[in-house]
């Protein structure tokens, strides 16, 4: 009898919810030959092609169609299992993935909110980087995340939103010279720093990285302070009082992304599901900044 590791379908999810190999691999954190080299390992177990090669993109075969339909369900029972034995159930233990630069404050507060109408649920919030907790989250490691990115993606629940993304300065003049740009970011794997690095490089712009923070508060407080111009979710910068720029004569546009709060696959929980809706409420609509086109992708 044949056994499928694990780890090779949720390689095989992850390729097929961000349709990329690259993206996939980023996700989990190895190289994009490793990802197809699992695959392979994959497609020689079952014994066929999972992927159309003949077909654009990412294109699932019939025999793939039907083992990502198994393979879901393998992993929502080999997760379940793991809370049964492993980590107690989820009525008694809930383990949620934040965003380290992505509205810590509202979704916070929810989460203390919602504790302190369920006292007997220990509570663990882990703040890590978007890229970070999605990888996870597949993996079973935790059983709510709040992220973002910049890849369309299907959240269950429709839990997600568009954030309109920007540039913002203490002032225009801190990129109005001749030099490189300077620019302020969070942490070294944060999608902050990805977008912005990313609309640089393709306008084919010089900058140079002169803060490199932990949080998005400090690099708040860099770029208020002048060192830089940073970029993130239009309406976080608006709340911090910096300048807000979509676009400047030495700045390129920068892509929206993505909110969502994501449940792990397999968990129904209906108090979870309630604290889902509400930290996709108090996130989506948090501060007067809030665009319509999130309050409408909100509410979809």
């Amino acid at each position: 009898m044949i056994n499928v590791p694990t780890d090779l379908l949720r390689t095989l999810i992850a390729v097929v919810d961000l349709r990329s190999f690259t993206r996939a691999a980023q996700l989990h954190g190895v190289t994009q030959p490793a990802v197809s080299a699992q695959i392979k390992r994959l497609q020689m177990l079952l014994g066929g092609e999972l992927f159309d090669k003949s077909a654009p993109g990412v294109t699932l075969t019939l025999k793939g169609e039907a083992v990502v339909s198994y393979a879901r369900r393998l992993l929502a029972l080999n997760d379940q299992m793991l809370d049964v034995t492993a980590r107690g159930s989820v009525a008694a233990r809930l383990r949620i993935g934040l965003a380290t630069d992505y509205f810590e404050g509202p979704a916070l507060r929810a989460i203390s909110e919602f504790k302190k109408a369920h006292p007997g649920l220990a509570i663990q919030v882990f703040a890590e980087t978007s890229a970070s907790l999605l990888r996870d989250l597949r993996r079973g490691d935790y059983d709510l995340v709040v992220a973002a990115s910049d890849i369309e993606f299907e959240v269950r629940g429709g839990r997600t939103w568009l954030e309109p993304t920007a540039w913002g300065a203490a002032s225009a003049s801190v990129v109005s010279g001749s030099g490189p740009i300077p620019l302020v970011v969070v942490g070294e794997s944060s999608l902050s720093r990805r977008v912005s690095v990313e609309a640089l490089e393709r306008a084919g712009l010089d900058y140079e990285i002169t803060y490199v923070g932990a949080s998005f508060a400090g690099m708040m407080n860099a770029a208020a302070a002048g060192l830089g111009v940073a970029c993130w979710a239009r309406r976080l910068l608006q709340q911090s009082g910096l300048e807000v720029f979509e676009t400047l004569p030495r700045l390129p546009r920068v892509p929206d992304v993505r909110g969502g709060v994501h449940l792990r696959d397999g968990l129904e929980d209906a108090e979870l599901v309630k604290l889902a809706d509400t930290l996709t409420s108090v996130i989506a609509y948090a501060g007067d900044g809030a665009s319509e086109a999130a309050r409408k992708t909100a509410s979809n």
